[in-house]
């Protein structure tokens, strides 16, 4: 704090010794409410101006304004702002000392009665103030607010205080998650809980955290995704349709889109294939959507996007040759390669065919998909869990679903022959050896339970936090989690 917050705070010190003084707690235990804000806007809508009704009722919330020397008061609670009218005619002596004592910031619970003022304000007319939290730091200034984004994502308890859109959007984002809980439960889906600390960090190419347990004396690794132990439950027939939203982490780098820590939907389903999910993808996308928004046009970044399902699939190949006039499938490796390094993308001599298409997609294509399209044809090379193209081996059954240039779905008909599983870890453990550290290790117990058979399955990955930016017109992932990572200062 600065020399300004350190003698304001001492004003408030001084304030709260004087309730104490006289015998006030400053922070009780409790106050039974009847009423929040909007509910008693919505029940007295047709009080006309300068009304007064004989109901009393006890609100209670932040005082956000003062005027007149604390005559009008703004409280806000969770659902909106009701005005309070505190007068010696209506309070006690006793009360009118407490009302000096007050500050912007403090939370007070109020008991009076409802009237309409001549100008059409809802008001309580107090007659009883009780301090329910004493506030020692005043509020960011009203006019300015949070002007530092910084401190917005430090402080998320300011920024939510002051700013109204800040509480919109991550209202929504609940909104959103229980969107997708409901939908699923209601198609027959089996929520379930997988562990967050693995033996071996699999389920996904990413370089994962790790941490040590004292007691068994190992080290144990955060989930990067869930994956493995999510289709363990499908080989052991707890459902044939399940899922999890969960929290997964990954010791990478930060940007608008990108944070350590992040939720996932993930889901399977027995008995179909990725082509299923492509249908899913587009229900929950477009539930969730009128869920946040109320319908399915949107607006992100000054781009007007349409979730009208159903949504074109393009494979990826067709879709680079269609910006660049480069056909991937007729390269081999080194011609792939070298096409990807002239088209930008930065690749090795030992990279794979498929880690050239992928590059190649990623450095002309993948930021001008706009419009919801599902991206197919995925390279065998990069999708170590994915079952292969019958037609083409170098391929696999695939998409990922892309929106406003991102990737916010993804998507297999899942591997489920533990033999060519084995060999697909082999070949990225050969990757790990070579330096690449992302590859997947081999996970000897998810090969045994392969081998006891898994089930022909679809499986899903929806990014819940990229979602939720589409849906409430956020520029960066740290606008709608609570509380993002931040190099501390």
């Amino acid at each position: 704090m600065d020399t300004s917050d350190d003698s304001l705070r001492a004003v408030r010190l001084g304030k709260l010794e004087s309730l104490r003084a006289r015998g006030i707690d400053p922070y009780p235990t409790g106050f039974p409410r009847s009423d929040e804000a909007a509910a008693l806007e919505a029940r007295y809508a047709a009080l006309p101006a300068g009304a007064e009704t004989g109901d009393s009722v006890r609100v209670a919330g932040r005082i956000r304004a003062m005027r007149n020397s604390g005559m009008f008061l703004d409280l806000h609670d969770a659902s909106g702002k009701i005005q309070i009218f505190n007068h010696k005619d209506y309070l006690p002596e006793a009360d009118l000392a407490t009302l000096r004592a007050l500050d912007i910031g403090d939370l007070i619970g109020v008991e009076g009665r409802v009237r309409r003022t001549p100008r059409g304000e809802l008001t309580v007319n107090a007659a009883r103030l009780t301090v329910l939290a004493k506030a020692l730091r005043p509020l960011p200034e009203k006019y300015h607010g949070l002007a530092d984004i910084e401190l917005r994502y430090r402080q998320r308890y300011l920024d939510l205080i002051v700013n109204p859109a800040s509480r919109e959007t991550l209202r929504r984002r609940s909104l959103i998650v229980a969107t997708l809980r409901r939908h699923l439960a209601a198609a027959g889906y089996l929520e379930v809980e997988t562990p967050m600390l693995h033996t071996i960090a699999g389920g996904a190419s990413a370089k994962p955290f790790v941490t040590h347990h004292n007691a068994l004396d190992i080290d144990l690794y955060l989930r990067i995704a869930p994956e493995l132990h999510l289709k363990r439950l499908l080989v052991g027939g707890l459902s044939d349709r399940l899922f999890e939203i969960n929290r997964c982490f990954r010791n990478e780098g930060l940007s608008p889109r990108h944070n350590p820590e992040f939720t996932s939907l993930e889901l399977y389903e027995a008995y179909v294939d990725y082509t299923a999910m492509m249908a899913l993808t587009e229900e929950l996308i477009a539930e969730a959507a009128k869920a946040a928004t109320g319908g399915l046009q949107i607006e992100y970044g000054g781009t007007r996007i349409d979730l009208t399902p159903p949504w074109p699939r393009r494979s990826m190949a067709a879709l680079v040759e269609e910006a660049t006039g480069i056909d991937f499938l007729a390269l081999d490796a080194a011609a792939a390669r070298a096409a990807a390094n002239r088209l930008g993308a930065e690749l090795g001599e030992h990279a794979l065919w498929g880690h050239a298409l992928e590059a190649a997609f990623a450095a002309k294509v993948e930021d001008r998909l706009l419009q919801p399209v599902h991206v197919t044809g995925f390279p065998r090379d990069i999708s170590p869990l994915a079952k292969a193209d019958a037609k083409d081996p170098r391929l696999v059954e695939r998409f990922e679903t892309y929106i406003y240039g991102w990737e916010v779905a993804n998507a297999f008909s899942e591997l489920n022959d533990p033999l060519d599983q084995r060999a697909r870890f082999e070949v990225q453990m050969q990757a790990r050896a070579a330096g690449d550290e992302e590859a997947q290790p081999l996970d000897e117990d998810y090969v045994a339970a392969l081998e006891y058979g898994l089930p022909p399955c679809g499986g899903l990955g929806i990014g819940i936090d990229r979602l939720t930016m589409l849906l409430t017109d956020s520029p960066s992932i740290r606008d709608v989690i609570a509380f993002p990572t931040m190099r501390p200062r």
